[in-house]
């Protein structure tokens, strides 16, 4: 099968040709993957009747049973239809794990592979992209017609109309990410109920702006310990035009509000009060995780936390070193001390 351009990816998705039993999806846009390889296992699973199950596997599935995938896909299902399997590219569903899948043949049922923003050479993508039984569809974030169709599709359903400069300053908030851009959308639709037009102060007032939300999103799962989703909200946000550099700053400021509340905390306010007087006012969200945080993250473990970005903030000023690789691995430093403060957490 040759390479699926970015423009072919809705035609092939809306009617999978029937001859593919395999398909990779990449891209920086994570929410834009998963969405397409939701739609994708329905649309397959609903071609027999019954409908066919669709199965989600990771790596942590195949640890007890490393053959779990290919037993999946090569056993016909004895009652309903063929059976759809997602599974995510990791250390166990790689290259080695997929290769005979893909080019044996024979499936029982659909492989559906979620991947992140995988380059030209990468094996996996290779591997879909020359075998016939198999497509590699790129997902890149949604900009131009493309976001503009996500956002005209959500106001039609709602039956929502827009002012022309509404329409252009939610645009312009929105595209770091297809989950995001939805959420926003949803939520401005909420806060305009009962409205005959949504005006651009709706956007204003209820509609974040779709890089600040991003980097939020990467400095929340660091501080929470999670290192995988961290890593691919960052790299979804470098590749829509985010600098390193700035996603250190924003864990720099989120640490020294977490220093300077739990400091508060151990002088004996409650969280919530210290959270209360917080200015500026924390959005509700931000203020939840926050709040998360603050129970885990003691003084010393934020002022170590401090200590890395500074000295990562540092070195991306004054070596050569790569600010991706700087920014990668100040994240994982975070991750790290976030799960031993849980672990402290629940021991004390």
């Amino acid at each position: 099968m040759v390479a699926i351009k970015a423009h072919q990816a809705n035609s092939l998705l809306a009617k999978p040709d029937g001859k593919l039993r395999a398909f990779l999806l990449y891209g920086p846009d994570a929410g834009l993957v998963s969405e397409r390889a939701e739609m994708l296992a329905r649309k397959l699973a609903e071609r027999d009747k019954p409908a066919g199950e669709v199965l989600r596997l990771d790596d942590a599935d195949l640890e007890g049973d490393p053959d779990r995938l290919a037993t999946e896909l090569l056993t016909v299902p004895m009652f309903g239809g063929a059976k759809v399997v997602r599974a995510s590219t990791g250390r166990r569903i790689n290259v080695t794990a997929l290769q005979p899948l893909v080019e044996g043949g024979g499936l029982a049922g659909w492989l559906i592979v979620e991947a992140g923003n995988v380059r030209p050479d990468d094996k996996v993508r290779a591997l879909f992209e020359k075998s016939a039984n198999a497509a590699a569809i790129p997902c890149y974030p949604d900009e131009g017609v493309s976001l503009e169709g996500l956002v005209d599709d959500m106001l039609k359903e709602a039956r929502r109309d827009i002012s022309p400069d509404a329409r252009q300053e939610l645009l312009a908030r929105l595209g770091a990410d297809r989950v995001l851009s939805r959420a926003e959308v949803d939520k401005l639709i909420l806060y305009t109920h009962g409205k005959a037009r949504i005006e651009a102060d709706d956007v204003e007032a209820i509609v974040g702006d779709a890089s600040e939300l991003a980097v939020d999103t990467i400095i929340s799962a660091a501080a929470t310990g999670d290192t995988a989703a961290a890593l691919s909200a960052s790299d979804r946000a470098l590749a829509s035009g985010e600098s390193a550099q700035s996603i250190m700053l924003a864990a720099e400021r989120h640490f020294q509000r977490l220093h300077k509340c739990r400091a508060a905390v151990d002088a004996g306010r409650s969280v919530d009060d210290v959270l209360r007087a917080s200015r500026p006012p924390l959005p509700p969200k931000v203020r939840f995780a926050m709040e998360r945080q603050c129970r885990v993250w003691t003084v010393p473990l934020a002022t170590a936390a401090l200590t890395r970005i500074q000295d990562a903030v540092r070195g991306s000023r004054t070596t050569a070193a790569d600010e991706v690789a700087l920014a990668e691995r100040l994240l994982m430093e975070i991750a790290r001390l976030a799960r031993s403060g849980a672990a402290g957490a629940r021991g004390r």
